[in-house]
């Protein structure tokens, strides 16, 4: 929360702080830790409509690699600026979720802001390296932990063993050594 009660139109304050992450502050495979410190350098700018916010907010990211599955962190700063707007100016209740409001005491609550940046900037398919080749498709090794050269012996599609089969030939026999089949005609023996 920040006090907003001492800021005219025209004023502004810069204020940096170390705040807790809040909980659920991400989606997908990319999430700050909740209880996670988030340095935060906001600058509360009065005019006419409300308080006008610029924020910078910057903390660890904790997420699974989209290619090899492995868990990584990394840090995440994200910028963003938001009007305030006082209470009961301009705007009906029923589209108060696409408006951030002032409380009527003065205190400016910046998480519903804060959530709405940091989630829509948080990687969607988060890399642990840029250039991570992901998984082996035969065997489900991480191929930067396998050998040089790390292959396997082609034997064939899956489906291999069932190219000869024949659904009205008995099992071992070719269609070759029995001759054509005819609906309705007799085989020699």
């Amino acid at each position: 929360m920040f006090d907003t009660r001492d800021l005219g139109p025209g004023s502004a304050h810069t204020l940096t702080r170390t705040a807790p992450a809040p909980e659920h502050l991400g989606a997908g495979m990319a999430r700050i830790p909740a209880g996670a410190d988030l340095e935060l350098e906001v600058t509360l700018e009065g005019v006419s409509e409300g308080v006008l916010v610029t924020a910078t907010v910057s903390g660890p990211l904790a997420a699974e690699c989209a290619r090899c599955l492995e868990p990584f962190t990394a840090t995440v700063s994200v910028h963003f600026r938001e009007l305030y707007e006082l209470a009961g100016e301009g705007h009906d209740d029923d589209d108060s979720a696409d408006v951030y409001r002032l409380g009527a005491n003065g205190l400016l609550n910046l998480e519903p802001a804060l959530r709405d940046a940091v989630v829509l900037e948080l990687p969607l398919s988060p890399l642990c390296e840029e250039d991570c080749a992901g998984l082996c498709a035969e065997c489900g090794i991480r191929l930067a932990d396998a050998e040089p050269g790390h292959g396997h012996e082609q034997r064939g599609g899956m489906w291999d063993a069932l190219k000869d089969f024949r659904v009205d030939q008995p099992a071992g026999r070719s269609p070759e050594q029995d001759g054509p089949d005819v609906p309705g005609q007799a085989k020699e023996q």
